[in-house]
């Protein structure tokens, strides 16, 4: 099969569709900024936990291992999960290769890897929703002996200065990393902006998320209602405020501001905080893709379904790319089947 196809970025997206693009005999390469297969899930905090169950965790040709399909991953098991299928599928990654930008010269595209230009007759963005951690403008203004810590550097308890701790965001990290902290003995106050709905993660003695895929939840499209309904709002799993009342976290609306030594809340509350975790998520920042007409007036890439304005130039693993899974371990394999034949047939 002529044409050359390279996936920018070895997650799960990346492998999926490496995954179908090998078992269809097309010339591919999968280049991954990170040393070493996995590395991505292995930064996360020491104690996360997929939301989804180990039975609904898997990439397409090997299923999750686990003695229990029930149990909940842990992100070192993800990590040593997505090294094994790299390595079982015997797929042709490339890693420490970071890709600086994409360009398109009129008849080929050209993927700029430290200086070397590739070129490529199809292009896959495969880099994931984790892009640039977003923090207020406003923690400038915190003096440099408060501590302050983006989601994605922490790591665990015993890293945090101090006792008094303020969380900012309240979706699932701000959640779970509070709760972590005042069991950890810290004196804990959670700033959420918006009050998103909690779920447990059994409903009726059964997973959540065998629930979301017995209803097809997990299926919905973002413009079904259902899709609309769960975009305007993701619910959070698994920790509920009570948990977090009763650890003795204290509950604000939004932090509004800051100046040297304080974080100030919409309900007038002012904390002098020894540390501040900042789980206010991530920013799309496709500035790299360098394509005429390819990226929005936000600098994020344009894709419906998984296909951009640019001819040739592709997405995988974007939340909502296709359905409520798309951006999911477990559930992105389909998005990944259907984006391969796509792109065969047009090799």
């Amino acid at each position: 099969m002529n044409g050359r196809v390279i996936v920018v970025g070895g997650g799960q997206a990346g492998l999926a569709i490496g995954h179908y693009l090998q078992a269809a005999g097309v010339d591919y390469v999968i280049l991954d900024a990170h040393d070493r297969p996995g590395s991505q899930w292995s930064q996360r905090w020491d104690s996360l936990r997929l939301f989804t169950p180990a039975r609904y965790s898997g990439l397409p040709g090997s299923q999750f291992p686990s003695t229990d399909p029930w149990s909940h991953p842990t992100k070192d098991e993800v990590s040593h999960y997505l090294a094994g299928y790299a390595q079982a599928h015997n797929l042709n990654v490339r890693f420490s290769s970071l890709v600086e930008r994409v360009q398109h010269d009129g008849d080929t595209f050209l993927v700029d890897v430290g200086g070397t230009i590739e070129p490529a007759d199809r292009v896959v963005i495969a880099t994931g929703p984790f892009a640039t951690p977003c923090v207020p403008p406003f923690a400038v203004a915190l003096e440099e002996h408060i501590q302050q810590l983006h989601s994605e550097s922490y790591r665990n308890a015993a890293q945090i200065h101090g006792e008094e701790v303020v969380v900012v965001g309240g979706g699932n990290a701000g959640l779970q990393i509070a709760l972590e902290l005042a069991s950890a003995g810290k004196r804990v106050h959670l700033g959420e902006r918006t009050r998103a709905r909690t779920l447990p993660q059994k409903v009726l003695g059964r997973n959540l998320y065998w629930w979301f895929d017995k209803t097809g939840i997990v299926k919905a499209r973002p413009t079904s209602p259902i899709g609309r309904y769960l975009r305007r709002s993701e619910p959070i799993i698994g920790t509920t405020r009570r948990q977090l009342r009763n650890a003795g976290v204290v509950l604000h609306p939004g932090a509004l501001g800051a100046d040297a030594a304080t974080v100030s809340f919409a309900d007038g509350a002012v904390v002098r905080p020894d540390s501040v975790i900042w789980a206010t998520g991530y920013v799309t920042d496709d500035r790299w893709i360098d394509v005429s007409g390819a990226l929005d007036s936000s600098h994020t890439l344009v894709t419906d379904g998984g296909v951009t304005p640019m001819r040739g130039l592709f997405t995988i693993g974007r939340p909502w790319q296709r359905n409520r899974g798309s951006a999911l371990l477990g559930f992105v394999g389909e998005d990944a089947r259907q984006l391969s034949e796509l792109i065969t047939q047009n090799l």
